[in-house]
């Protein structure tokens, strides 16, 4: 029979305990990461997989972390268009609560004051960040959006301001002669005539329409270049009898002189004296209207001018300034340049809408547009009506101011209150932006479905079944530590040990 003695532990032995000490460090390793292999490689044919599905994760939490960016971009854009309508209206409550006509030191009353105010907390709103980005300077997020609200309102050591753009624009209007660019001779004979002083002008008032009652005259007009009216009283009218001159004002806006003829001398408000003649009848028609025109020009039309300069120098771009001087009796309007003009707005103004300025890949086939520019006329248009009021100006010693400002206050008020039909509005930029957050909103909870099917295919190639690992440990363990307890008792043994006898 052989004998196997000491030393008769073989390299196998060793070799398989080796095996079970690394198979037992690999199942640790995976039992504490909860992952099958620490590198792609040790997945053998599944890792080319493993790559695309984790790669799609990550651009799963791109996309996430870019809607997240942007839906904070546009929470806080809505809030700025909110604070423009609310300045909106507040405006309008300031004007309907507005107390006596008293001017400060500056000409202004104290509800123009406010407007200073207001304009110059919408300018700042628009001038909001986000990180280093203005939201309203379309895509030169780098540069504020507008100028500030002093030099807006006014200007510069060179540059003219709105409210130097207003009075000059207020001098065009009203003509050298106050009568708002009409011209009305001394009646010729027993005929009255107006026109305007020069065709295509885009200053003073516009003469629309005539209307009369006036027994025995024979009106025309407004007809000819530049247009006139023509009234021959073929006899004395009688009393009562009138005639209207319908005029437009720069803005669009229509105002009405309606002269009654009258035995009474003087004669009242709105009224002529009927003569001894049709002669001396028709000088004190033209007398009326002359006096009636001038009023309307002092009043109406000083308001009409303040808007219409308004948005000129808020809304067009290029800005448009009076082609002058001289102001009184420029036929023109002329491109503001930036050596000459403020240009209130700074940012981006390319061709590209505004809200594509901006865009953002929120999921795999999925972009919103989220861009703004704070001259959309929507804002230029509100910031035109706002200015009109904060840069007026009058004078104490001014009999119309009165009449003048309760004029510009109707029309600012009118304007806040509605716009033209088809016209952007505040509430329509807000539901552009709303419609980006709906679809940002809808691509971040698909994006977590996908990504949720994404990882739990992913783990089923690189996790591990962490009871199982537990169970095969356990065995493992019991193995080893049977192979080593035999391997120690082997090592133990001895010749003498081995020949020994059995006692008894």
């Amino acid at each position: 029979m052989s004998i196997t003695g000491p030393g008769s532990i073989t390299s196998a032995n060793l070799t398989a305990q080796l095996n079970m000490f690394t198979q037992l460090g690999t199942l640790s390793q995976e039992l504490g990461t909860g992952q099958a292999a620490s590198t792609y490689s040790g997945l053998g044919s599944r890792a080319g997989l493993a790559l695309q599905l984790g790669a799609q994760v990550a651009a799963i939490n791109g996309y996430n972390n870019t809607a997240s960016t942007v839906g904070t971009t546009l929470t806080i854009a809505q809030s700025v268009l909110s604070d423009l309508s609310n300045t909106a209206g507040s405006m309008q409550q300031a004007i309907a609560k507005q107390d006596a006509f008293s001017l400060d030191g500056t000409g202004q009353t104290a509800t123009q004051e406010a407007a200073a105010a207001y304009l110059d907390q919408m300018l700042s709103s628009l001038n909001t960040q986000v990180g280093s980005n203005y939201l309203f300077s379309g895509s030169a997020v780098n540069q504020p959006s507008v100028a500030s609200s002093d030099a807006i309102l006014n200007g510069t050591a060179t540059q003219a301001g709105l409210t130097q753009v207003i009075a000059q624009r207020q001098q065009a209007d009203q003509g050298a002669n106050g009568l708002g660019r009409l011209v009305i001779p001394a009646a010729s004979g027993s005929t009255v005539s107006v026109s305007e002083d020069v065709a295509g002008s885009p200053f003073g008032f516009k003469l629309a329409g005539v209307n009369s009652s006036l027994t025995g005259a024979t009106v025309t007009g407004p007809s000819g270049s530049p247009a006139s009216i023509s009234v021959n009283l073929g006899s004395n009218p009688n009393p009562g009898d009138s005639i209207t001159f319908d005029l437009t004002l720069p803005d669009g806006s229509s105002q009405a002189i309606t002269l009654q003829a009258t035995n009474a001398s003087p004669p009242g408000a709105n009224q002529f004296t009927i003569g001894a003649s049709a002669n001396a009848t028709a000088a004190n028609l033209q007398a009326a209207l002359t006096g009636a025109v001038t009023n309307l020009a002092q009043t109406a039309l000083p308001a009409a001018s303040a808007i219409v300069a308004a948005n000129d120098f808020f809304t067009s771009d290029p800005p448009q300034v009076v082609n002058g001087p001289p102001y009184d009796t420029a036929t023109s309007l002329a491109a503001g340049t930036p050596a000459n003009t403020v240009f209130w707005y700074t940012g981006e103004n390319g061709a590209t809408p505004a809200l594509q300025t901006a865009t953002a890949q929120v999921g795999p086939s999925l972009t919103v547009d989220y861009g703004l520019r704070a001259n959309e006329p929507a804002i230029s248009s509100l910031l035109a009506t706002v200015g009109a009021l904060a840069a007026t100006t009058y004078s104490p010693s001014d009999p119309n101011a009165l009449a003048s400002y309760q004029a510009l206050s109707q029309r600012v008020a009118q304007n806040l209150s509605s716009s033209p039909p088809g016209a952007q509005t505040i509430p329509d930029i807000a539901a552009n932006l709303a419609s980006a957050q709906t679809a940002i909103s809808n691509a971040t909870a698909i994006n977590t479905q996908t990504q949720n099917t994404l990882q739990d295919m992913l783990q089923g190639f690189e996790g591990v079944n962490q009871d199982a690992i537990g169970e095969d440990i356990l065995t493992l363990q019991n193995n080893l530590s049977a192979s080593m307890s035999v391997t120690a008792r082997l090592a133990q043994l001895s010749l003498v040990n081995y020949l020994a006898p059995s006692s008894g």
